[in-house]
């Protein structure tokens, strides 16, 4: 058995084993869990060692079939995965089954069917409702009452690492009333979480959120690009699309819920108290530090506990009028921001809509990190980066 050590302050410690896809020269697509700065290979511990379900959904390009094999199953190879590992000595996983990071390729880790973005960070809502609409009434009726979201684009979701394109769109300019077909010059981050559906649900069947924990499989990091020009003009009447479906990019790692089992704290006070179907009376909201740099350069630092909804109430209100969901979809929070300047999640507030700084310019590089806890106990997502490359013009 090869002795790895897990350096300190790593994201991936024994408390955290999160899952995700990889490569090697030598390998295809297969699951893997991250320990330190290695990759343990499930698919080849598997075929030499065995679990107790079918491990063929290991050796697949997605961990859609192993997810679906149920939190029961799942949450018990990671425990199994986790005693080898705290014993290193006599267990069945050796040196053979480990890679070093920066030997892998990281990929998409699921087949995402369908991808919802909420809007449920108060401070968010309220702050670009002030810019945007009237700043005595910055929240619309609704927002204090349902967790407002949209339905995104699933087929633009990508690994962290991929470079973003600068979106081409109808923009209107400060000095006309007519738009015209332009690159994109107020290209925003949002810093955001995302949960991974873990469990089918039936058409016409609502979850209720007594249930919800059941169909969450785990969480990872979420950067939501959008074109805040080209969205300013196309929202109205019916909400985002060309101006956010360009781009969405994910931390490679899902940590499973179990692991953030510690860091669950109660959410921001909910006035007027949510409708029966949407209440949650255990703290359903969670403890976990998010920061952004746009060329190595910090700009903001968040917390998903600010959440005014959360992802119980999510999932609850998504389905709520029978929509049935999918091992894979993928749900995000919309932007997370704070109450102080340095906690807001958007260059669209950092900047108080570029009247204080810039949006991103071309070969910038945004990365976003996210953990909880400290020391052994740390459970961290790695990072989502994406580099901005420059439109692609076509001429006619």
């Amino acid at each position: 058995m090869t002795r790895f050590s897990i350096p300190d302050g790593s994201d991936f410690t024994l408390a955290n084993l999160p899952f995700g896809i990889f490569s090697t020269a030598g390998t295809a697509h297969r699951a893997g869990i991250r320990v330190g700065d290695f990759v343990l290979d499930l698919a080849t511990v598997a075929d030499e060692v065995g679990f107790d379900f079918d491990s063929t959904v290991l050796s697949v390009p997605v961990l859609n079939d192993f997810i679906a094999l149920g939190r029961a199953k799942t949450s018990a190879a990671r425990a199994q995965v986790k005693s080898w590992l705290e014993k290193q000595v006599g267990e069945p996983v050796d040196e053979q089954h480990f890679h070093r990071i920066g030997e892998v390729s990281l990929h998409l880790p699921i087949r995402i069917g369908d991808y919802t973005d909420f809007y449920s960070s108060i401070e968010h809502a309220t702050n670009v409702g002030r810019m945007f609409r009237d700043p005595e009434n910055a929240l619309l009726p609704n927002w204090r009452h349902l967790p407002v979201g949209y339905h995104g684009r699933a087929s633009s979701v990508v690994v962290s690492g991929t470079p973003i394109r600068r979106p081409i769109g109808q923009v209107v300019g400060s000095a006309s009333q007519s738009p015209g077909f332009q690159p994109s010059e107020r290209l925003d981050f949002e810093l955001e979480m995302a949960f991974v559906v873990g469990k089918d649900s039936e058409l016409g069947e609502p979850v209720d959120i007594a249930d919800t924990e059941e169909y969450i499989f785990g969480m990872l990091l979420f950067n939501d690009w959008s074109a805040r020009d080209i969205q300013r003009w196309e929202y109205v009447p019916l909400g985002p699309f060309l101006g956010k479906s360009f781009a969405s990019s994910v931390s490679p790692w899902i940590v499973p819920m179990e692991a953030l089992e510690p860091f669950r704290v109660r959410g921001p006070e909910q006035n007027p108290e949510p409708l029966p179907y949407l209440r949650t009376e255990e703290n359903a909201n969670y403890d976990i530090e998010l920061s952004v740099a746009v060329n190595d350069r910090s700009v903001c630092r968040s917390n998903t506990k600010y959440l005014y909804w959360n992802i119980r109430q999510q999932l609850a209100h998504q389905t709520s009028n029978g929509c049935n969901v999918r091992v894979g979809d993928l749900m995000a929070s919309g932007t997370i921001s704070g109450q102080r300047p340095d906690s807001y999640g958007s260059l669209l507030e950092i900047t108080d809509n570029g009247k204080s700084g810039d949006f991103l310019q071309d070969g910038d590089t945004v990365t976003m990190t996210a953990h909880a806890g400290t020391g052994k106990h740390r459970v961290g997502f790695g990072d989502v980066s994406g580099m901005v490359l420059p439109a692609r013009v076509i001429s006619r």
